[in-house]
């Protein structure tokens, strides 16, 4: 089968998962089987993509040119490469989770939800193969628009609000800024294909390179820097299950994904260097990483702790893709990877305890270990990677973040990292001490539980061993990352 066969493919199958989910709808065992073997099959067919690009051999598709010069295509890069892996293994283990949140809390509407997922996930697909602006730009407000149902969800007063919110963000950012840059990409440059080192050197007045760095830093909003972050703690009012879609598998990772794309095959390393707002990028990166990590020291609801939490992790990709060091640049492509699994971890956590124990605040976690030891180890294996400890695979990523800070002599990159790794510490080893350390609240003795459904406990532990693999066995993701900057 062709490259372009298996792009093809990719796309397909999640938008016919989602046709086959709509007419099976009735019969939760065959909705729930289509989603499964479904998420099974797009894993296996990312992976076949894999021997390609580990080859360097070309992967591309072209649809169609509905403008003479812009063109809906795809093609197959390291980075894209990484995205499509994690996203593709991630909606197998987050179906798996899905079906005991969704069962265990009888959650209404199941069969739209997992419709707009499929949706979602082949948006995700598309965005990570784009083989430019354009296109991917069309992938990104797929992504959005078939997420607002999932984040307004429960049709409530705070869904609503919260789904106003998501996509009065989103696509406001998109429109006012977004898509004004990629126009303006495209005046000044004649393309908008992405390419190796960039399109902008020697076409593009520094003023107005550095002008286009803030309108792509903010107008892609779903990388939540802020004052573009207030969407994703408003979102938490969704099923546990949407939160990690818009946290691990795809609305966040698209973001950061999408600027690390545009700052390495759009604006080019080199040409960045020469940018004085640059620096001031990086500050802003910098200051989103310590303020969320403050706001989240100071939440009691987990699931919000964990959103600013997220916050503040999607600027350390920000911060590593602009110390503009090659090493750095990796850690930027490892981040998207290692954090995907290590918050994914935490929010399935969050949904076990919330099913069994219905639970939502951090205050009330006081031994709650001792009655789910596997739900609150793999929590603590989560916590590890966000805080960027081994044996846990947020080590690798922040090893690599400072190797290129030290490289790119970036004081102020290094001084964000060592003062948020302590925040981090500051917000979730408390949680893990408590949990396993102190005595059960009485009203809690009085109310029998243990862990929650099976699926849900099988989706914990697949990711939590996946955060700890990828500490012990990083050479793909290693090879892959350093492919994006020629090493």
């Amino acid at each position: 089968m062709t490259g372009g066969s298996l792009i093809a493919l990719t796309l397909c199958l999640p938008l016919l998962a989602a046709l086959a989910i709509w007419f099976v709808g009735n019969s939760p065992n065959q909705r729930d089987a289509v989603t499964l073997i479904t998420a099974g099959a797009l894993f296996l067919v990312v992976l076949a993509i894999l021997p390609l690009v580990l080859a360097d051999l070309p992967v591309e598709l072209e649809l169609l040119a509905p403008v003479p010069g812009l063109k809906i295509a795809f093609a197959v890069e390291p980075l894209g490469m990484i995205f499509a892996g994690v996203a593709s293994f991630l909606w197998i283990v987050n179906s798996i989770f899905s079906i005991g949140y969704m069962r265990g809390n009888k959650e209404p509407r199941q069969t739209r939800f997992y419709v707009c997922f499929a949706i979602a996930i082949g948006a995700t697909m598309g965005l990570a193969f784009s083989e430019n602006l354009f296109t991917l730009f069309i992938c990104y407000e797929i992504l959005t628009l078939s997420t607002y149902p999932l984040v307004a969800h429960h049709k409530n007063d705070d869904a609503r609000r919260a789904g106003r919110t998501y996509l009065g963000i989103l696509l406001g950012s998109s429109i006012i800024l977004f898509l004004p840059a990629i126009i303006a990409t495209w005046v000044f440059t004649d393309t908008l294909s992405f390419a190796t080192g960039g399109i902008m050197t020697g076409k593009v007045p520094h003023v107005i390179g550095s002008v286009l760095l803030l309108l792509y830093l903010y107008g892609i909003g779903k990388a939540a820097l802020m004052p573009i972050h207030r969407w994703l703690p408003a979102a938490m009012v969704a099923p546990t299950p949407v939160s990690a879609l818009l946290h691990a598998v795809a609305v966040v990772k698209a973001g950061v994904f999408t600027i690390v794309k545009v700052a390495v095959y759009i604006f080019g390393l080199d040409y960045l260097r020469e940018l004085a707002l640059a620096d001031i990028a990086l500050y802003l990166a910098g200051f989103t990483i310590i303020v969320a990590s403050i706001v989240a020291l100071r939440q009691d609801n987990l699931k919000r702790r964990l959103a600013y939490s997220t916050v503040s992790q999607l600027s350390y990709v920000i911060l590593a893709a602009l110390i503009l060091s090659p090493l750095s640049t990796m850690g930027a492509a490892l981040h998207i990877a290692v954090h995907a699994f290590g918050k994914i971890t935490l929010f399935m956590a969050a949904g076990a305890i919330y099913t069994a124990a219905h639970k939502i605040n951090v205050s009330q976690l006081d031994g709650i270990g001792k009655r789910m030891p596997w739900t609150m180890g793999a929590f603590t294996i989560g916590a590890l990677s966000m805080i960027g400890l081994p044996p846990a695979g947020g080590f690798l990523s922040k090893w690599y973040i400072l190797l290129g800070a030290l490289e790119a002599e970036q004081m102020f990159a290094l001084a964000v990292i060592v003062g948020s790794t302590l925040l981090n510490a500051a917000y979730f080893l408390p949680i893990v001490y408590a949990a396993f350390l102190k005595p059960e609240a009485t009203d809690a003795q009085d109310h029998e539980h243990g862990e929650a459904p099976l699926p849900i406990v099988m989706a914990l532990v697949i990711t939590a061993s996946a955060t700890i693999l990828l500490f012990f066995f990083p050479d793909l993701a290693l090879h892959l990352a350093g492919m994006l900057v020629g090493r």
